[in-house]
């Protein structure tokens, strides 16, 4: 970054080119300025023209450097938007992704239609940021919603958003629906780790090289938290009830096998998200 960036325009386009060069998305410049800036994207469309700060400008070029260096745009301004909201991230947990939307959304609509009440037991296993088990709570008020995960770091970075979003949530460390004990439930989300080991090689750095493994990768080919899951829900799911699974696109086939051997009179149906790549799971249990 040159001494003559000095206006907020000036910035914004080397930014922007040398993202580009580095094979860096080009926008991330604005998000970043943004965060620098501590503005709003209106805002910033206002001060196009206003000088920046040496510090600003220092702040700003440093952080260019560091996505161009492979860390995770949200990392660095320490959030990520899920579902309309805002929501803290950090090395401890995945940055939660626009497939997963579809996950809660899917849920959602399904809801209607399974349940005569939508006063109904939730519980949403792995949460992470707990952009899952935020996002139905605030969709859908009525839900009692139950969150775990095995890291008590992700847990953390979890009750931090609820408290932000202004979401009542219980939140229990643990591995899988072990904190739940025999309690009952209406309805299960999963998103757990399913990348299989030998899929890093295939990996952007920026993904392997920053976010946390043990929110990505699963051992059996991808596929063992599924396969557990499968195991432990016949014990803790009423009827009518509904499990739904974000998935590799690969998976769609063996996750479905999983669940009809452990649910062999649910209706179970793999569906694809929005790039057309199978990524939901769901079965109904009536």
């Amino acid at each position: 970054m040159n001494q003559e960036c000095k206006q907020v325009f000036e910035a914004l386009k080397w930014a922007s080119s040398f993202l580009e060069d580095n094979n860096r998305e080009a926008h991330a410049a604005r998000l970043l300025l943004q965060h620098v800036l501590k503005i709003e994207y209106t805002q910033l469309m206002l001060k196009m023209q206003e000088p920046l700060t040496d510090e600003q400008q220092q702040q700003f070029k440093q952080l260019v450097d560091q996505h161009v260096a492979g860390t995770p745009v949200q990392y660095l301004i320490g959030q990520e938007e899920f579902y309309g909201r805002p929501f803290e991230v950090t090395p401890d947990v995945l940055i939660p992704r626009p497939e997963t939307e579809e996950l809660v959304y899917t849920t959602l609509n399904k809801m209607s239609s399974l349940f005569p009440s939508k006063s109904l037991k939730f519980a949403d296993i792995g949460t992470g940021s707990g952009a899952i088990a935020i996002s139905m709570k605030k969709e859908c008020p009525e839900l009692e919603v139950t969150a775990t995960d095995l890291s008590e770091a992700a847990l953390e970075v979890a009750r931090r958003n609820a408290v932000t979003n202004e979401a009542d949530i219980r939140f229990l460390q643990g591995d899988l629906t072990k904190p739940l004990g025999d309690e009952k439930f209406d309805i299960i989300l999963s998103n757990p780790p399913y990348i299989a080991h030998d899929e890093a090689k295939d990996m952007e750095d920026v993904v392997l090289e920053h976010e946390p493994h043990s929110a990505l990768f699963a051992d059996e080919n991808g596929l063992k938290l599924y396969r557990e899951l499968c195991e432990q829900l016949p014990h803790i799911m009423n009827k009518p009830g509904l499990i739904g699974f974000e998935i590799g696109y690969q998976q769609g086939e063996a996750v479905e096998n999983l669940l009809k051997m452990h649910f062999p009179n649910g209706k179970i149906e793999v569906l694809k998200d929005l790039f057309g790549q199978n990524r939901m799971v769901f079965c109904e249990i009536k």
